[in-house]
């Protein structure tokens, strides 16, 4: 099996992304400013707190977009809501030949939208279900959705606005924000989602980032007070946006390292190691027994996460030992029992390498 992981930012270039992060919110706060804990309400003339339009400035002008806004629901809201900004209801959405995210298909189902499946690995089949269908949209999340996903987001978006530059193009960065070289909507796309809690901010607060037009008229929509992200909460979006890129780059450092000591067999029982963008990127471990369920129940009671939190939350330190995603289980039926997903969040390899190995050697005696 041959994947096709994201390239993942550098600890230089992550530090400097921080240093970027930084000097952006310089630029749009005083010092006195940023060291408060914002305002709250839906301020006269602004509809929404003073200081979380600064933020949205903030994220607007670090992400090279016209405009910026903080959502309530996450990440998954984001895309539902940039999905209805952008297409409404009952149009047609072009997505990936591949099991869809679940909650992506749950906002496709309430805006009532068809779909036309094309493989974004191959651009020819792109561009040919473009030409011979109406097209109203395109969704490409930009994690892999299948183990051999290839595709280039940016080669990807570039090739679609070659022969189409006004269809809309909506990008689920969710899981590559910050740890890759863009976003979508700095590659062409209209607008692009994420969620802030995936990058050690606040729980439920997702973003979306592009286009002014389409921005603003979800922010007339959200005329209500309940509908605010609050000045306090805002302001914890900066604070993670500022620590994760450098904490994911560690991250994903550790999963190379990873990966090579156990396809050099220093673990006994596992066929292979891969790294893989299954949602963060991860090494994927197939063993050679189906025990992969017995493996897993162990690894926790050596210290590892049973389950995931927001996948690299701040409340996720420990290593997540963990199934394989859904959109890959049902791609693959057998991955459940034969498959591994581990995330090192902030932990080191060496700590990886002795819960994994003390799992292991449990299971291998009862079986």
């Amino acid at each position: 099996m041959e994947t096709f992981p994201l390239e993942s930012l550098s600890i230089e270039e992550a530090t400097q992304m921080q240093f970027r992060f930084v000097d952006a919110i310089t630029r749009n706060f005083s010092g006195e400013e940023i060291l408060t804990r914002g305002d709250l309400g839906v301020v006269k003339g602004l509809n929404q707190p003073r200081t979380t339009q600064k933020v949205e400035k903030v994220l607007a002008d670090f992400f090279n977009a016209e405009a910026a806004m903080l959502v309530r629901g996450s990440g998954t809201n984001a895309i539902r809501l940039a999905l209805y900004s952008l297409l409404g209801t009952n149009k047609t959405l072009m997505v990936h030949d591949a099991p869809i995210y679940p909650t992506s298909k749950v906002s496709i189902e309430m805006l009532g939208l068809k779909t036309i499946f094309a493989d974004y690995n191959h651009l020819e089949e792109v561009k040919e279900k473009l030409l011979n269908n109406k097209v109203d949209g395109i969704l490409i999340q930009v994690t892999r959705q299948k183990f051999d996903d290839s595709y280039d987001l940016k080669s990807l978006i570039a090739f679609i606005r070659a022969f189409d530059k006004t269809i809309q193009i909506i990008t689920d960065d969710n899981y590559s924000a910050l740890k890759t070289k863009g976003l979508g909507s700095e590659f062409g796309a209209n607008l692009s989602c994420f969620s802030t809690f995936k990058l050690l901010g606040p729980e439920g607060i997702g973003c979306i980032v592009g286009e002014k037009k389409a921005i603003q008229r979800l922010k007339n929509d959200n005329y209500s007070g309940g509908g605010q992200v609050q000045g306090h909460e805002a302001i914890d979006v900066l604070k993670g946006l500022i620590y994760a890129p450098v904490s994911l780059a560690i991250s994903a450092k550790v999963s190379e390292e990873v990966c090579g000591r156990i396809n050099q067999q220093e673990i006994g029982g596992i066929e292979k190691a891969f790294l893989i963008n299954a949602q963060s990127k991860v090494i994927v471990v197939k063993l050679k027994k189906p025990i992969a369920k017995k493996v897993i129940e162990q690894a926790t009671s050596f210290g590892a996460l049973p389950n995931p939190v927001g996948a690299e939350s701040k409340y996720e330190f420990s290593p997540l030992v963990y199934r394989v995603s859904g959109t890959f289980r049902a791609a693959d039926p057998d991955a459940e029992q034969f498959m591994i997903r581990i995330n090192p969040n902030r932990s080191g390899a060496d700590t990886i390498m002795r819960i994994l190995k003390q799992a292991m050697d449990v299971v291998e005696k009862e079986v």
